[in-house]
């Protein structure tokens, strides 16, 4: 007898057409908007946030915005960001230099979809890791995206990694993709953010997780218990959202959930760091 995963996956395959998604070579879609050359050292102020694909959506463009105004980020890190092909809003609504990894086109709704990263600066460098395994129903794969960017002591670069991770597979196929991500967060020295939706609904992949960041040395960001228990789970597992750090200082009142924000069913996540160069003479 087939398990119920199974059961599901072979339901919902009847009714998603395998033509409807495309699955989309290496690419980024960027805008350019800021003229700042570096991000301040002393206030890097974070946002991750799993949106669901509700950024056209007029209650989540309320909601986000009234983010951007009271919180001012320097970094946006969004899953599941829908760009619709023929327009897009962004140029009048975030006036913030944007990178687009989008890991699928949706050709009956006529939109790409994928990992959204925006700063206040353009990266240095860029970078798309997309999982060799694919997801069931949809087979489209999972993504990465890694940008790097200068800090204000103009010596040193921060690397972050916006990811979300793969779903409804097997252990194995979890771990091959977190396995390409270490190499990554193992060759930068510099500070560094790793954040995202881990997708990590069950307690053997929270272990896997925290084995990684533990092994290379990363800090997860702590929110208080009653912020903690806001953020995005299923039923009583761990928390899906994870924002973890390297060579930075955490200003621990920043560490918020925002709970109040409904137009995804995931909650808003902040954090503000601090970076100070140890090496300078």
């Amino acid at each position: 007898m087939p398990n119920i995963q199974e059961h599901v996956n072979t339901l919902l395959t009847q009714f998603v057409p395998s033509y409807r998604f495309l699955r989309l070579q290496e690419l980024t879609i960027d805008k350019n908007h800021s003229l700042q050359t570096e991000i301040n050292s002393s206030s890097i102020k974070i946002l991750n946030w799993n949106i669901a694909k509700q950024n056209y959506n007029k209650n989540w463009l309320k909601d986000f915005l009234s983010i951007i105004d009271s919180y001012q980020p320097n970094l946006i890190f969004l899953q599941e960001f829908s760009l619709k092909l023929e327009a897009n809003q962004l140029d009048t609504l975030l006036k913030m230099n944007w990178n687009f990894a989008p890991n699928f086109v949706d050709i009956h709704h006529q939109t790409y979809s994928g990992i959204f990263t925006a700063a206040t600066i353009s990266p240095l460098t860029k970078k798309v890791l997309t999982t060799a395994h694919h997801e069931p129903i949809v087979k489209t794969p999972k993504i990465s995206l890694v940008t790097e960017y200068l800090l204000s002591d103009k010596q040193t670069t921060l690397l972050t990694i916006n990811s979300h991770l793969i779903n409804f597979v097997d252990l194995n196929k979890f771990q091959i993709q977190l396995n390409e991500l270490e190499l990554v967060l193992s060759t930068h020295r510099g500070p560094l953010i790793f954040t995202g939706d881990f997708n990590t609904w069950s307690r053997k992949r929270a272990v896997i997780l925290n084995q990684l960041t533990t092994q290379l040395g990363l800090t997860p960001v702590i929110f208080a218990p009653h912020e903690k228990q806001k953020i995005k789970r299923f039923l009583f597992s761990p928390p899906l959202d994870h924002i973890f750090y390297r060579n930075l200082t955490l200003k621990k009142a920043s560490a918020k959930v925002l709970d109040k924000i409904c137009s995804s069913d995931h909650k808003p996540l902040m954090a503000e760091f601090t970076y100070i160069n140890t090496q300078k003479n």
